[in-house]
């Protein structure tokens, strides 16, 4: 689903280094429907990508200009949950489009943080925000977040294997983690638990193997208001 609305000149500029005839568009995810997020426009795409626009995706790709499935749904459970984020400081790493954060701010945070080190990502973030009529702070270096966060908050982070260590650093940051990841059937980590798993496809589509779509949602430290199941359809519902 598409919106009309004019797009940001300095994002249009940023998908043209990588595809000099790429646009983008207003888009609500299919996982999270309420969030409104600029968004790569596939139907730039009337043919086979060129080898020189191949090799430009490949060398610099704009991962923010896609909606991740882990995304859409940790950011749908917490718009369902708000009691989780509400008046709390909490950071997304690795944030991409930002609709975590995004979702984060709507849902009653104190403070709602970006974390990303691509400069792109983080000017992503804070268009999305103002779209959907919140703010959120800006992070370019995890070591150098701010103090005090109450929750971390993380999508699809774990298909380099050499992020796992930062699993154990978050619950160090925080009271608490929100996680959601659908490259690891079986994370297996000391201090998580299973909340469920949810159904959902990356926005644009990009026709993933139907593994990467079942998104995991898992939790650290504090108690969560309700566990979610996965249905036949992906709805989710509280137990």
């Amino acid at each position: 689903m598409t919106d009309h609305h004019i797009i940001p000149e300095d994002l249009t500029r940023i998908i043209r280094r990588t595809l000099p005839h790429g646009r983008l568009a207003v888009s609500r995810p299919a996982g999270c429907p309420s969030l409104r997020l600029y968004l790569f426009d596939p139907r730039v795409l009337e043919g086979p990508l060129s080898h020189e626009d191949a090799q430009a995706v490949v060398a610099e790709p704009a991962y923010w200009s896609f909606c991740w499935a882990s995304g859409q749904v940790l950011a749908q459970w917490i718009l369902d949950h708000p009691g989780t984020v509400a008046g709390k400081r909490v950071l997304d790493f690795g944030s991409g489009s930002g609709i975590v954060a995004v979702a984060a701010a709507m849902a009653g945070a104190a403070e709602a943080i970006a974390c990303d080190l691509d400069q792109d990502a983080l000017a992503a973030a804070r268009a999305n925000a103002r779209l959907n009529g919140v703010s959120v702070t800006l992070c370019d270096d995890w070591y150098r977040r701010p103090s005090s966060l109450d929750l971390i908050t993380a999508a699809d982070v774990l298909y380099d294997r050499d992020n796992r260590p930062f699993l154990q650093a978050f619950r160090e940051a925080a009271g608490g983690v929100l996680l959601a990841d659908s490259r690891i059937r079986d994370l297996e980590e000391p201090g998580y638990d299973v909340l469920g798993m949810v159904s959902a496809t990356t926005w644009p589509d990009l026709n993933e193997f139907e593994e990467f779509n079942q998104v995991r949602l898992y939790r650290s430290g504090e108690e969560t208001p309700e566990k979610t199941v996965r249905t036949g359809d992906g709805v989710k519902i509280g137990v």
